[in-house]
């Protein structure tokens, strides 16, 4: 079987959905989980963004040893230089430039003849193979661009040092049998891509990406792009884990396979899912809570008697597991030790210790603690800033009526280490609550997106709340687990607002496209 290559860039175009905002510790995990799942290539970034971008790529690239580690890169030579200094110390670096190629791209946004195109395109190339050894370069929005254009663009930055030729389908346009004949017309018409990569970047504006990934892997790619969950500008990208078990399951029409491990699916997903605050679709193949759900009476009784009546995935494939308990009051720290090992956590001995009292504390209010409770409280405590001041909340109440206006009381402690007391009010719980801490906070703050969900099932089950605020201007996004509605929301205000104390003057590229 033909061997394609993962080019996963979760955390570069993943993080440019709306409303998605990871720190440096959120992406070092999904970094990890990342390297444990198996892809070849990990787009960590783009270094040349922001001060943040360029701190989390280095780490990143410092270290991830199992994969190589790239970040994104405009055809500017102080974007490539960037690129270099966060990158250099990485297993094998590299380095993705791209350069939009289709009519509508070089005279409304670069302003720009196909001639300059080329040539920008050929210098920035060489540039960056004097230290990079690895080039990818991608023609933004390939898939509406001339053929003849391309082969030509293409022998010329091949010339200049390309290993990578990317042809990505920026706005998710092309249909598959579309895709799959650009990507013959490519290979057969570009004189020298003997021994070049050629890769395949799919967007989902309408819900394609999945199929035109796998008929461009069928047309003579050796390299598939995409994300975790399929998150992305838009309308997000193509989905990663449905195109590596479309690859497993349909081994007799497709003979290609990845070096992905498929049992860290469900795991990966759940980790993006959390940090990014992108709610995961019932519905979604591969990963949705309902994708092994059977309601119909004739669905659950073809299973009972046999699973491959109506499952053709099992969920042990993509590391989905029976979730009965797991720890409860009388487990040690040694257990729960190598529980947070077994899902991948690598704690501090502060860090295990605070995650350790928080389930002790969980196992005296829940008859149950499952794997999706462990999970959340060694995810809090592995993302958690240390030593950096901020907003704590000490203690709140409440108090509510059908006939009364409720009323807010919060103490909390400032940055400075001062504690400060207030009472609010609001139309709801909820907007008592962050109308007091607005009063109590310095910051200028403005909540923009609420989101409740719970983990796991049951009455006793965490309540898990996902916020999108602007602070001082700045978007910034938090979250807050607890047993309580209301004091997981108060959690994820403040963590919303503790993120900006500690975020380093960022200017982020947010326009840019593949």
């Amino acid at each position: 079987m033909a061997r394609v290559n993962v080019f996963d860039t979760t955390l570069r175009d993943g993080e440019q959905s709306a409303g998605v905002n990871l720190n440096r510790l959120e992406k070092i995990e999904i970094a990890k989980q990342l390297e444990r799942f198996g892809v070849d290539i990990m787009e960590a970034g783009f270094p040349a963004s922001s001060q943040e971008d360029f701190n989390a790529v280095k780490e990143i690239a410092d270290t991830v040893r199992n994969c190589s580690v790239t970040g994104l890169a405009r055809s500017f030579k102080s974007d490539i230089d960037s690129a270099w200094e966060a990158l250099k110390g990485g297993a094998e670096p590299r380095i993705h430039i791209f350069l939009a190629t289709s009519p509508i791209h070089m005279t409304h946004k670069l302003k720009k003849t196909p001639e300059e195109v080329v040539e920008t395109a050929v210098e920035s190339v060489a540039y960056a193979k004097q230290r990079f050894p690895h080039v990818q370069w991608s023609a933004e929005d390939a898939t509406r661009s001339d053929y003849d254009f391309l082969v030509h663009i293409i022998e010329k930055v091949i010339e200049a040092g390309a290993d990578v030729i990317n042809l990505p389908d920026t706005v998710g346009y092309t249909t598959p049998d579309e895709y799959a004949k650009l990507f013959k017309h490519v290979r057969e018409n570009v004189r020298n891509s003997e021994g070049v990569i050629f890769s395949a970047h799919c967007h989902d504006d309408l819900g394609m990406a999945v199929s035109n990934s796998l008929s461009a892997i069928e047309a003579g790619a050796g390299q598939i792009e995409g994300t975790i969950n399929g998150i992305g500008e838009r309308a997000g990208n193509a989905a990663l884990e449905e195109i590596s078990v479309a690859l497993e399951i349909r081994k007799d029409r497709y003979d290609f396979q990845t070096g992905l491990v498929l049992k860290e699916i469900k795991r990966t997903s759940d980790l993006v899912s959390k940090l990014t605050g992108m709610q995961v679709p019932g519905n979604k193949a591969v990963v949705g809570r309902n994708a092994f759900a059977h309601e119909s009476g004739i669905h659950q009784d073809g299973v009972l008697k046999e699973a491959t009546t109506y499952e053709i995935i099992t969920p042990n494939m993509v590391g989905i597991e029976s979730n009965n308990l797991v720890l409860g009051k009388h487990s040690g720290r040694h257990a729960f030790k190598q529980k947070a090992e077994s899902f991948g956590f690598e704690l501090s001995e502060a860090k295990l210790k605070e995650a350790f009292s928080s389930f002790k504390d969980l196992t005296g209010k829940k008859k149950e603690v499952t794997d999706e409770d462990l999970f959340a409280i060694l995810t809090d405590k592995q993302t958690e800033n240390e030593d950096v001041p901020k907003y704590e909340l000490k203690a709140f109440q409440v108090q509510y009526g059908s006939v009364n206006r409720p009323t807010a009381t919060i103490l909390l402690t400032r940055p400075d280490g001062k504690e400060a007391e207030k009472a609010g009010t609001g139309e709801g719980s909820v907007e008592a609550i962050y109308n007091t801490l607005d009063d109590l906070l310095d910051e200028e703050v403005h909540l923009q997106d609420y989101q409740l969900s719970s983990i796991g099932k049951g009455r006793d089950a965490l309540a898990e709340v996902y916020v999108q605020l602007t602070v001082n201007g700045k978007k910034a996004s938090g979250r807050g687990s607890a047993q309580d509605v209301l004091e997981a929301s108060a959690h994820a205000f403040l963590n919303a607002v503790n993120r900006t104390l500690h975020l380093s003057q960022t200017t982020h590229v947010k326009e840019v496209q593949l």
